[in-house]
C-alpha cells in the first residue's frame, strides 16, 4: 500500500511508535510519535520557529488547527497557563498521540478533538488560532483554514501561521491580507515565515 498523507482521517500505515525528547521555549517535552502522522521523527523546524515566536497572553483561549501529536498546542498551553487550548486534527492517530502527550507532560488545560478542519468547534470563538497548515493538502485547504480561522476569532483575535517561502508564503500572505485588517511578518528563519494576522471588526 502506498504511503498515506498525514492528513488522512484513519491512517492504515503500520505503527512505528517512538519517543522524542526536545526543548521548546525553554521547557523540556517528551513526545510519543508514530508512523502516519506529521513530522514523526522529530518536531519540525517550522513548528519550532512558530513556538519560539508566539506571544500569547496567559488567560487566552487558543485553537491549534492541525495539531498533529501536539508540540504547538501543548507549548501554547504552557505559555497560556491561565487559559485553555483546544487542539484539533483530522488524523485520528495524531489525536490519540496528542492526548497521550498531554498526559505525559502533565498538561491539563487542553481539549483535544478529532475534527475535519473546524467542524468540531462550530460556533466557538477564540482569542488566538495557531496553525502549521498541511501544505500537502493543497492551497485550497490552506486558504480554507485561513477563512475559517477568521470566522472563529473574536474581535482583535490573532491568527498565527508558519509557512515556507518555497511552499507558497507570498500567496498565503496575500490571502491573509484579503481577510484580515492587519498582517505582520513577525519573523523569518531558514525560509520559514511567521505571520500574525489580527481581526478587527470595527
Amino acid at each position: 500500500m502506498p504511503n498515506q498523507h498525514y492528513y488522512t482521517n484513519q491512517p492504515v500505515t503500520e505503527h512505528n511508535r517512538r519517543e522524542l525528547e526536545t526543548v521548546l521555549r525553554g521547557s523540556k517535552f517528551k513526545f510519543i510519535s508514530d508512523a502516519g502522522v506529521f513530522s514523526k521523527s522529530g518536531v519540525d523546524y517550522g513548528s519550532k520557529v512558530l513556538i519560539e515566536a508566539l506571544d500569547i497572553p496567559s488567560g487566552s483561549h487558543v485553537l491549534d488547527v492541525g495539531c498533529g501529536y501536539g508540540p504547538i498546542g501543548l507549548s501554547a498551553a504552557k505559555i497560556a497557563k491561565e487559559g485553555h487550548v483546544t487542539m484539533i486534527d483530522i488524523n485520528s492517530r495524531a489525536i490519540e498521540l496528542a492526548k497521550e502527550n498531554a498526559r505525559l507532560n502533565g498538561i491539563g488545560n487542553v481539549t483535544i478533538m478529532e475534527s475535519d478542519l473546524f467542524t468540531a468547534v462550530e460556533g466557538k470563538e477564540f482569542d488566538i488560532v495557531l496553525t502549521n497548515p498541511p501544505i500537502r493538502a493543497g492551497k485550497e485547504t490552506v486558504h480554507k483554514i485561513f477563512e475559517q480561522a477568521f470566522e472563529h476569532l473574536k474581535d482583535q483575535g490573532q491568527l498565527w501561521v508558519v509557512i515556507q517561502k518555497k511552499q507558497g508564503s507570498p500567496s498565503a500572505k496575500a490571502k491573509l491580507e484579503s481577510l484580515f485588517s492587519q498582517v505582520e511578518e513577525v519573523t523569518k528563519d531558514k525560509g520559514y515565515r511567521i505571520f500574525k494576522a489580527v481581526k478587527t471588526t470595527s
